[in-house]
C-alpha cells in the first residue's frame, strides 16, 4: 500500500519581532540628527561668512565715502589755485601798466625797467609755483579718481605734499601782491 504524503499546512507567520523595527527607527533617528547638526554648523559658517563680508562692506564704503570727500576738496583746491593764478596776472599786468606810466621819461624808463625785471622774476616764481600748484592737484585729483589703486596712505601723503606746496605757492602770490601794491 502506498501511503499518502503527509502535508503540512503552513502556519501563521512568524510576527516581525520588535528589535527590527527598533533597530530601523534609532537609525532614522542617528540619521536625522546627524543631517540637523551638519545644517546647523553650515548655517553657521555663513552667518559668520556672511557678517564678515557685511564688515568689509561698511569698511569700503566708509573708505569711499572719505576719498570723495577728498576728491571734492581738492577739486575746489584746484579752482581755488587756477582763479588765484589768473588774478596774479591780471594785476602783474595792471601794476606793470601803471608803474610803465609814471615819471620821467629817461627816469621811468630805468625804473620801469629795474622793475619789469624784479617783477617778471617775481612773477616767473610765482606763476610757476602756482603751475606746480595747480599741475600737483591735477594730479592728485586724478589719484583719487583711481584710489582703488594706490595705497590710501600714500595718497594722504601726496596730498599733504601738494598743500605744502600750495601754501608755498599762496605765500610768494601774496608776497608779490604786497610788493606791487602802491
Amino acid at each position: 500500500m502506498t501511503e499518502a504524503p503527509v502535508v503540512t499546512a503552513p502556519g501563521p507567520a512568524p510576527a516581525p519581532g520588535p528589535r527590527r523595527g527598533s533597530r530601523w527607527l534609532a537609525v532614522l533617528l542617528v540619521a536625522t540628527i546627524a543631517v540637523g547638526a551638519y545644517l546647523w554648523v553650515t548655517t553657521v559658517r555663513w552667518q559668520h561668512n556672511a557678517a564678515q563680508w557685511e564688515d568689509k562692506a561698511h569698511e569700503y564704503a566708509q573708505e569711499v565715502a572719505s576719498l570723495r570727500m577728498q576728491l571734492d576738496a581738492a577739486g575746489s583746491e584746484l579752482q581755488a589755485a587756477r582763479d588765484q593764478l589768473s588774478t596774479a596776472t591780471a594785476r602783474i599786468t595792471d601794476l606793470a601798466n601803471e608803474k610803465a606810466q609814471l615819471g620821467d621819461e629817461n627816469v621811468a624808463s630805468q625804473q620801469y625797467l629795474d622793475y619789469q625785471t624784479q617783477v617778471s622774476a617775481a612773477a616767473g616764481t610765482v606763476a610757476s609755483a602756482l603751475g606746480q600748484c595747480v599741475s600737483g592737484q591735477e594730479q592728485l585729483v586724478g589719484y583719487l579718481k583711481e584710489a582703488d589703486q594706490y595705497q590710501a596712505e600714500d595718497l594722504r601723503r601726496y596730498e599733504r605734499e601738494v598743500n605744502a606746496l600750495c601754501d608755498e605757492a599762496e605765500r610768494a602770490n601774496q608776497a608779490l601782491q604786497q610788493e606791487l601794491r602802491p
